[in-house]
């Protein structure tokens, strides 16, 4: 029995990534979520740079409303997600307890802020007593004007973006410490899924 080289021919088989990540849906609801924060942020500073008065700033804020309501619903789809379907990978064995309790913290102070804040932002609009555009739709008057009390809420959300700012600040940066100091795998936990890479390896055929 001979090995004919010349039969020679390729198989091409995936090899599977191993990776240890969330599921894909928390994948994409988590960068969904930070996309619509991001657009909120943008919103209200151009709105704060071109003026209250122009037809462009009333887009804007008309723009910063609607990601903030879809902010509410995105959260609370992924909190449904989370408590019910999703894979929730376990932090590596390297890291220390009190980072994995600090990164929990830093988490639902995150839920807990982006589900407050649109609440506020809404009670600050209603409190106004004056008709306002929530995406295609003209919102009537729906609350008497009261405006000691949405100066409170105007108190608490000018609080929570700031808390925000910096509990985001805090997750972005403790993620980029450990891809690029401690090189372990909790930022890859939550980056999205690369194609499986293909091994090429040869196959050969018998003859007599």
């Amino acid at each position: 029995m001979t090995r004919n080289l010349e039969s020679t021919e390729v198989a091409v088989i995936a090899i599977p990534s191993g990776d240890d990540r969330f599921d894909q849906t928390s994948i994409i609801l988590h960068w969904l979520t930070g996309l619509l924060i991001v657009v909120q942020f943008v919103s209200i500073w151009a709105h704060e740079a071109v003026g209250h008065h122009s037809n462009l700033a009333v887009a804007l804020l008309t723009l910063h409303r609607s990601a903030g309501v879809l902010t509410w619903i995105v959260v609370v789809a992924r909190l449904f997600w989370r408590r019910y379907f999703a894979y929730l990978p376990p932090f590596p064995s390297s890291m220390p307890g009190f980072q994995q309790i600090i990164a929990k913290a830093n988490e639902y102070g995150l839920y807990i802020l982006l589900l407050a804040m649109p609440i506020t932002g809404l009670f600050r609009v209603l409190l106004r007593g004056q008709p306002f555009e929530l995406f295609v739709w003209q919102i009537p008057e729906l609350l008497e004007p009261e405006p000691a009390m949405r100066s409170l809420f105007v108190q608490a959300h000018a609080i929570g973006a700031k808390a925000l700012l910096v509990l985001i600040g805090l997750h972005a940066g403790a993620a980029l410490f450990h891809r690029l100091v401690l090189r372990d795998a909790v930022l890859q936990r939550m980056l999205p899924r690369m194609p499986a890479r293909a091994k090429l390896t040869p196959v050969l055929d018998d003859a007599e």
